[in-house]
């Protein structure tokens, strides 16, 4: 079992950390395909390159990742269900504290980081229920099923997105709280419509037409946190 060859090798606070390493590796490669470098890694995290390598290490020990020197990390089958059994904690926690306790989608992700640690399988469970059985959180990330089941639709960022591109937002990043800010502001949430309404520069921003509001160029940095899938017009 996961579980039992993660105890032998971690425990404690470092079975925590190593949760938090495993829910980034694996959302770094959900919706691109290149996989997570040691020194993204330590960005991602905030931590620096020395306290990472050894982690790194751990979690290759305990048989969750693969690692050789100078080269990506990846994780094992039994690293990605783990992963994925935190996000799914992680992501109902988020929908949640939003659904039910009024909390705003820029608020979420510190809380939902302490209270993934704490609740029991069995409130877990109860939470899901009360929700409904929710494929998605707040920002559009899904949420694994119980048995690690997740469907990702087809999606390109808005900031790759060519002139004429047109569909419908299917995810938000929550990495930047005052993107999502922005965002609400200009009432772009999930399934709204929007349209590239021009050609852009990489530095220029996107210039894009809303369902409602009218157009709108937002940073390059905004709309690099929106994911779109094509087929829907304004």
């Amino acid at each position: 079992m996961v579980e039992s060859g993660v105890r032998a090798t971690l425990s404690g606070a470092a079975s925590t950390a190593a949760d938090d390493y495993l829910k980034v590796i694996y959302s770094h490669t959900e919706w691109q395909p290149d996989p997570i470098t040691p020194s993204q890694l330590a960005a991602r995290l905030g931590l620096a390159p020395s306290s990472v390598t050894e982690m790194v290490k751990k979690l290759a020990a305990a048989g969750l990742v693969d690692h050789r020197p100078y080269s990506a990390i990846t994780l094992t089958a039994e690293g990605e269900a783990r992963a994925l059994a935190m996000l799914r904690r992680h992501r109902l926690i988020e929908t949640w504290l939003v659904r039910v306790h009024d909390y705003g989608w820029d608020e979420v992700d510190a809380e939902a980081e302490v209270l993934e640690h704490a609740i029991s399988d069995r409130l877990l469970d109860a939470i899901d229920a009360q929700l409904g059985r929710p494929v998605r959180d707040p920002h559009g990330d899904l949420i694994p099923t119980a048995a690690g089941a997740i469907a990702r639709p087809e999606a390109v960022r808005l900031d790759a997105a060519p002139f004429g591109f047109a569909g419908r937002v299917v995810r938000i990043s929550d990495r930047d709280p005052d993107s999502l800010r922005v965002l609400d502001r200009l009432g772009i949430a999930l399934d709204a419509p929007l349209w590239v309404a021009e050609e852009h520069a990489e530095t220029a921003g996107v210039a894009i037409v809303r369902g409602e509001g009218g157009p709108v160029v937002i940073s390059p940095s905004v709309a690099a946190a929106v994911w779109l899938q094509a087929g829907i017009h304004p």
